[in-house]
């Protein structure tokens, strides 16, 4: 194998493969949301910026076979220009029960990053509830992902570890929940603590319960107002919604139109919404 300027490389053209997992950006940065360019944005300022690049073009010739995340890993294959695929493992801590447990209070005590988390959100207050707890959710160094590739490439990453790096940065962009699996806690089970789900030791209140008392003992107040009508006050406006809640909110259908995912169609429809109805104060619709 020869050797480039940057240390030991596949000169040759990597073996094209079919059905490969390619990158949706074909061209700039990768990864849109916050979240996935924080991931991001640590590889690029710490990485070597070479071997980044060529697992770019790695991650859009769809050289990856395979990704698997779990607690902790990352597994993948990536096929280079030899015919057995590399094997890449990315390695970070992943939390335990007890870790998680206080995590969970810290975010169900706050009930805008519970929102947020229930609608399919990932908050970016939520970077400060780990770090106040020492449980760091994004890598902040190079030293904080243990990585290893079978190629023969000593680089720092070699260009498929890249290739993986920017695929996973891609995958958060689409789930933000794959963070924190890949630090110990799915998705379902958090928001199942989250939502409070029947099984939990405490007994479970049902807020809107009204105690059943007979007719028979309300008939001296029963037409008296609950509150002195003195006391009513204009109801506040509500706090508009995103148009799009509703799409956050429903699992995303598996239907694509011309290769595009569904929910990317609906979504600018959504926004748009707004935009269409009658914008003068107090003027009832015709």
């Amino acid at each position: 194998m020869p050797v480039g300027r940057d240390g030991w490389f596949e000169a040759a053209a990597p073996i094209r493969v079919e059905g490969g997992i390619r990158a949706r950006s074909k061209r700039g940065s990768i990864g849109e949301q916050w979240w996935s360019r924080r991931f991001v944005d640590l590889l690029e300022r710490v990485c070597d910026s070479g071997r980044l690049g060529r697992g770019r073009s790695y991650a859009r010739k769809g050289q990856v076979l395979r990704i698997d995340l779990g607690p902790g890993l990352v597994g993948a294959q990536v096929q280079g220009s030899r015919p057995e695929p590399y094997r890449v493992t990315i390695r970070v801590p992943a939390y335990g029960e007890t870790d998680w447990a206080a995590i969970q209070d810290e975010l169900a005590g706050q009930a805008l990053y519970r929102a947020k988390l229930l609608a399919g959100e990932m908050p970016v207050e939520i970077v400060e509830v780990f770090d106040r707890l020492g449980l760091p959710l994004f890598p902040s160094e190079a030293a904080d992902l243990d990585m290893e590739c079978s190629c023969p490439d000593w680089g720092f990453p070699c260009k498929h570890l890249s290739a993986v790096l920017y695929l996973l940065g891609e995958a958060f962009d689409e789930d933000p929940f794959l963070v924190l699996a890949w630090r110990g806690r799915d998705k379902e089970p958090l928001l199942d603590a989250l939502r409070g789900t029947p099984g939990d030791e405490e007994e479970q209140v049902d807020p809107l319960h009204v105690d059943d008392v007979p007719f028979a003992e309300r008939l001296d107040d029963f037409y008296a107002p609950s509150v002195p009508l003195g006391r009513l006050r204009p109801r506040p406006a509500a706090t508009a919604a995103p148009p799009e809640i509703l799409l956050r909110a429903l699992e995303p259908p598996p239907v694509k139109v011309r290769h595009i995912p569904l929910l990317d169609i609906l979504r600018p429809a959504y926004r748009t919404l707004p935009a269409a109805e009658d914008p003068t104060p107090g003027r009832t619709p015709r």
